[in-house]
């Protein structure tokens, strides 16, 4: 594997292949400001779909086995971020929400 395509944001951050528009900096953001209950985030592939319109949305989808997976639509675009927490899904919404207003 090449050594650009895996990089890291203060070690917990991984991002392996392209993101989505303005979602790095909401990741980046929500690593900020809770370093303690995040242990990782893997954002997965991008899909196109038709319902992704206007600015960056972000949607905790389901329970997985060490966290959540959230979904992040922008400009015709779906990617699955893949959350490694044990904060509850009201928490994680909410944290989600302030990084994306910040």
């Amino acid at each position: 594997m090449a050594s650009f395509r895996l990089r890291t944001a203060g070690g917990k951050l991984k991002i392996e292949h392209s993101i989505i528009d303005g979602l790095r900096r909401v990741l980046e953001t929500l690593l900020e400001n809770h370093p303690e209950e995040i242990r990782m985030i893997v954002p997965g592939v991008i899909k196109p779909v038709r319902d992704a319109k206007g600015k960056l949305r972000l949607k905790v989808s389901v329970a997985t086995t060490n966290g959540w997976k959230a979904l992040a639509f922008s400009a015709g675009a779906r990617q699955e971020i893949f959350i490694s927490t044990e904060m509850p899904r009201e928490a994680l919404e909410a944290a989600l929400q302030r990084s994306l207003e910040a």
